[in-house]
């Protein structure tokens, strides 16, 4: 009498999530405990007491969630953690030789990241409570989540000694998800540092935005003054934008660990400019047309005039006098920031 072969174990519900986050799209699913990160909620205040955040008031808003997960959601048992990469195709540091083009930061050259992952976690999302039950949140930067540490602790990467995450998998182009699940699933042992001596993306920061390692002051951050600070940028700082209009990705770009990037998957991360586009195109932007531009775009939240802010700060940076002719008219612009900004351009490029 023959015997049956031995059956193969079925997978456990932890393997089967990682093949279905995978099919979904993204590149690597980490699991921890909303309780696993007991050092974040003495940092942020740190942080916080410091004024680093700058005009980021809502940093300082929901600390208590933002800084102890599980009382953001305390019938959650289990966070899944998910990277979705975005890697660029070409250098990105390479258009800051071109001062008459704009550098627009890669996240946002294509469509709004938090649309994309949303609807990816939402349905890994919905596949989790169809196999096995449970309730679920999803966060994906739109919450008071910490998702760094959280991936960190879930064994995705490590933060850098620039604060953001990196992996000896996937570099450190990628986006951030995260499931909350009232399922009970295993942690994944944290992630530990891999920088060793390396200071790279310190030392390539245009405005010494680090003052030490994994210390970041928003208030000299490209990325912030940019995007988040809705002033005038201090003169200072001015000629140390360049022709950054959106974003920085110095310290991401510089960092070696990016030899091993995985490649984006998703095609909406695609950029919608066939190259840089150019300075004195963007200047010309009144509301409207700036909004058909950057339809579906994380550029389209600061605004039209904060982006032609932006704008004239890099034409002024230019050094090219042929790019005067773009400020002029908007030296009596409707707004006073821009028109600050048009005229600092102007005096920057020999205008009387």
């Amino acid at each position: 009498m023959s015997r049956a072969a031995p059956q193969p174990p079925a997978a456990s519900l932890k393997d089967r999530i990682i093949a279905q986050a995978r099919a979904e799209g993204f590149a690597a699913p980490g699991f921890c405990r909303p309780d696993s990160i007991p050092e974040a909620a003495g940092r942020l205040a740190a942080y916080l007491a410091g004024g680093r955040q700058g005009d980021m008031g809502w940093m300082a808003e929901r600390t208590h969630w933002r800084g102890d997960p599980a009382a953001l959601w305390p019938e959650a048992r289990s966070i899944i953690m998910l990277a979705e990469p975005y890697t660029p195709a070409h250098d990105p540091l390479a258009v800051l030789a071109r001062p008459d083009r704009a550098a627009i930061s890669i996240y946002a050259q294509g469509k709004d990241y938090h649309d994309l992952v949303k609807k990816r976690l939402k349905r890994l999302g919905r596949w989790l409570i169809a196999t096995a039950g449970g309730e679920i949140k999803v966060f994906t930067d739109t919450a008071p989540v910490m998702e760094k540490p959280l991936a960190q602790a879930a064994g995705l990467g490590w933060q850098g000694k620039h604060t953001n995450l990196l992996s000896r998998e996937l570099g450190n182009w990628f986006f951030l998800g995260a499931i909350f699940t009232t399922l009970d699933i295993a942690p994944d042992a944290p992630g530990t540092s891999h920088c060793g001596n390396c200071t790279a993306c310190l030392d390539i920061c245009p405005t010494r935005a680090f003052p030490a390692p994994w210390q970041l002051d928003a208030r000299r951050c490209i990325s912030y003054l940019t995007i988040e600070h809705k002033g005038p940028v201090d003169e200072e700082l001015r000629p140390l934008l360049g022709n950054r209009i959106y974003g920085c990705d110095d310290c991401l770009a510089i960092c070696p660990w990016n030899k091993f990037a995985a490649a984006a998957r998703e095609t909406g991360y695609a950029s919608r400019f066939a190259e840089a586009p150019r300075l004195t195109d963007l200047a010309r932007l009144d509301d409207a047309a700036f909004r058909a531009l950057f339809s579906g775009s994380p550029v389209k939240r600061i605004g039209r005039d904060r982006f032609v802010r932006n704008v004239l700060y890099a034409i002024g940076n230019s050094g090219d006098p042929a790019l005067l002719a773009s400020v002029v008219p908007l030296l009596s612009d409707a707004d006073p920031v821009v028109a600050d900004a048009a005229r600092w351009a102007a005096s920057r490029l020999g205008a009387v």
